[in-house]
């Protein structure tokens, strides 16, 4: 006896597939200077439920032990 559910599944265009995924609108963009030293980062994404953002920045420490 199989107790595993069993799920019915259906085809879906790639139109409603991007209204429902919420794939509109994606900005991004990245920067790299001195050698990959530092490094920034923004971006920017809207569908049709939510909008987000988020903004990123790294840059190495450097300690010195005395």
């Amino acid at each position: 006896m199989n107790l595993v559910p069993q799920v019915e599944t259906a085809e879906i265009s790639d139109a409603d597939l991007d209204q429902v995924s919420g794939g509109a609108l994606t900005v991004s963009t990245a920067l790299i200077a001195d050698g990959g030293a530092v490094g920034a980062g923004l971006y920017a994404e809207a569908g049709p439920f939510a909008v987000s953002a988020g903004l990123g920045a790294a840059a190495p420490v450097h300690t010195t032990m005395v």
